[in-house]
C-alpha cells in the first residue's frame, strides 16, 4: 500500500500524525527540527521532504508559516518521479500563501486542499479539531476519510485554496478579540475588588460568556498553569493575517488593527509565550 505522508511533526503535526499512525495506517514522516525525535510511534522516517514526495500518496502539512509550505511545496513539484497526488495542507498559512501554493503544486498536476484546523494542542491530541476544508470536490472526498481521524467537526466551506484559510483567519481573530478583551476585563474587575474565579461564573451564566471565559481562563489563567498550547506569535501572525487581508478588500478592519498591534506588542516582548498570558501583559502594555 503508499504511505501517507506527513510533513510538520510540532505541537499539532506531531498528535495529529499520531492519529494517523495509531488506526493503522502507513506513515512516511519527516519534520526538518528533527524527525526521529518528533516521529509518533510506527511510523517511517524520511531523509527529506523529496523522499516523501518519492512515496507519499496524500501528503499532510503542518508547517508554522507560509513561506515554509510553500517551500515545501516547491520541494514536492522539484521531485521527478513522486507518488503525490494530493497536498493537505493543516497549517495557518494566510489567503496569498494558499493560493501560491496551489498554483505551484497545479503545475505539476497536484491537487491542493487548504485545510486549517482549530482547537489547539488539546483539540490535535484528542482528534477533536475543526477541520475547516476548500479544494476540487474529489480531492476533498479522497482525504475526507483521513481528516475524520483528525477532527470531530469536519466544515467543507468553498471549492478555491483560501476560502479555508480566510475562515481559519476570522476565527483566529474572534479568538484573539475574546482572550484580549476578557484578560481586559478581568482586570477591570480585579482592581474594583471581585474575585476572578466568580467573575467567571457570571460571566458564563450572562452575555459576555465567550470561549476565553468557559475555557481558557477557568483552565490556564485562574490555576496559573498558562498552558493553553498555543504562543502570542503565532496568533500575531494570524491576526495581522486577517487584518492585512481585510485591508486588501476594503472589509471593515478597526477593530483588527487595535487587536493586531496588542498581539504584536505581546509577541515582540514574549514571542514563545503562551496566549493566556495576555492576562498579564494588559497590565504592561505600552
Amino acid at each position: 500500500m503508499t504511505p501517507i505522508g506527513f510533513i510538520g511533526l510540532g505541537n499539532m503535526g506531531g498528535p495529529m500524525s499520531a492519529h494517523l499512525a495509531a488506526a493503522g495506517h502507513e506513515l512516511l514522516v519527516y519534520d526538518a527540527a528533527g524527525t526521529a525525535e518528533r516521529a509518533p510511534a510506527g511510523a517511517r522516517h524520511a531523509a527529506s521532504v523529496a523522499d516523501v514526495a518519492a512515496e507519499a500518496e496524500p501528503v499532510f502539512l503542518s508547517l508554522p508559516d507560509g513561506p515554509a509550505v510553500i517551500g515545501v511545496c516547491q520541494a514536492i513539484v522539484a521531485v521527478s518521479e513522486r507518488a503525490t497526488r494530493t497536498v493537505v495542507d493543516l497549517s495557518t498559512v494566510g489567503i496569498a500563501a494558499a493560493e501560491e501554493a496551489a498554483r505551484r503544486l497545479r503545475t505539476a498536476g497536484i491537487e491542493y486542499v487548504d485545510s486549517p484546523v482549530s482547537g489547539g494542542v488539546r483539540g490535535a491530541r484528542e482528534a477533536t479539531l475543526a477541520v475547516m476544508s476548500a479544494g476540487d470536490p474529489e480531492a476533498l472526498a479522497r482525504v475526507e476519510p483521513l481528516l475524520q481521524l483528525l477532527g470531530s467537526n469536519r466544515f467543507v466551506v468553498g471549492t478555491e485554496p483560501g476560502q479555508a484559510q480566510a475562515m481559519k483567519l476570522l476565527n483566529n481573530f474572534l479568538s484573539a478579540v475574546a482572550t484580549l478583551a476578557t484578560s481586559e476585563a478581568i482586570r477591570f474587575g480585579e482592581r474594583r475588588g471581585l474575585e476572578m474565579g466568580l467573575m467567571l461564573d457570571v460571566l458564563n451564566a450572562s452575555s459576555g460568556r465567550n470561549r476565553a471565559t468557559e475555557d481558557k481562563f477557568p483552565r490556564c489563567v485562574l490555576t496559573g498553569t498558562f498552558d493553553n498550547g498555543f504562543t502570542a506569535n503565532l496568533l500575531a501572525k494570524d491576526v495581522g493575517l486577517y487584518y492585512h487581508a481585510a485591508r486588501e478588500i476594503e472589509s471593515p478592519a478597526s477593530v483588527a488593527e487595535t487587536v493586531s498591534r496588542v498581539w504584536e506588542a505581546m509577541a515582540a516582548e514574549a514571542p514563545g509565550a503562551d496566549t493566556t498570558r495576555m492576562y498579564e501583559f494588559v497590565e504592561r502594555e505600552p
